[in-house]
């Protein structure tokens, strides 16, 4: 299981959604005080479900087509995620009074993305050769 880079790609999209967040603020208010994603209930069960998918997806290592198609649902609800800080960002853009900075938290979610489609690729290629092998029987 931990031999397998996926595994590794997974970890980082698990450390990057269940761990980063709670460090990294999403944006600095106009009056000093950080916005961290505890404040808001949508961004609570966004990032719990993509740490939940992190963990179900390194847990179900024997099944690789389900830990395909889980990683590929982690993927869509990241980009979910990622439109929510979008619009966020440009409803309230840095010169109104309510947002004056945004946050690394914001871009958490385009960096567990990319660990996400490498261990998709991962995957992919272990799939390849475990069929090659079949072939050859």
């Amino acid at each position: 299981m931990i031999q397998r880079i996926q595994t590794i790609y997974l970890l980082i999209a698990f450390v990057i959604t269940g761990v980063l967040p709670f460090v990294f603020p999403l944006w600095i208010l106009s009056n000093g005080k950080s916005f961290l994603f505890m404040q808001s209930q949508v961004y609570i069960i966004l990032f719990g479900l993509s740490t939940t998918l992190s963990v179900l997806s390194i847990l179900s290592y024997k099944k690789r087509q389900n830990q395909f198609v889980i990683n590929r649902l982690n993927i869509i609800l990241n980009l979910i995620l990622l439109g929510l800080f979008l619009y966020r960002s440009l409803n309230l853009s840095g010169e109104t009074p309510a947002v004056s900075e945004k946050g690394i938290g914001m871009f958490l979610p385009i960096v567990a993305i990319v660990a996400l489609v490498l261990a998709n690729k991962a995957i992919k290629k272990d799939e390849d050769l475990v069929k090659s092998v079949d072939r050859l029987r």
